[in-house]
């Protein structure tokens, strides 16, 4: 058996074995048959079969893409996952009402406080 390539790696750091992925035909997702329920779509011959199509990640990226050279204009690279878990966020939740979100956002800051002090970095009195 082929040792597993850099790709398949760092694939299999995020993805659980036994899990379906669809892709397109790039060589690079070949030998992800050998973990994965592997669908693909040749984009020379169709968009979609069926359920197998990549139409919602490219949309993602399409997204993600103007947000970052139009919203967000200069964006570091140091602080680059940070706009990726917002766009993550926003695409998860783009079938939500406005309420569903904002009760979502508060889940997540419950409990988390940020004084000014510890912003600008004043020591305390």
């Amino acid at each position: 058996m082929c040792a597993a390539s850099p790709f398949t790696a760092k694939v299999s750091k995020h993805v659980e074995a036994g899990s379906t992925v669809y892709s397109d035909a790039l060589a690079s997702y070949n030998q992800l048959e050998q973990d994965y329920i592997h669908n693909v779509i040749n984009h020379a011959e169709e968009y979609v079969r069926g359920n197998v199509h990549t139409n919602g990640i490219e949309n993602f990226w399409s997204l993600l893409k103007r947000t970052l050279g139009g919203t967000y204009v200069s964006v570091e690279p140091f602080h680059l996952f940070r706009y990726l878990d917002e766009q993550s966020f926003r695409f998860n939740g783009r079938k939500g009402t406005d309420a569903q979100r904002f009760a979502q956002v508060l889940k997540q800051v419950v409990g988390k406080r940020l004084q000014y002090k510890h912003l600008t970095g004043e020591p305390s009195c």
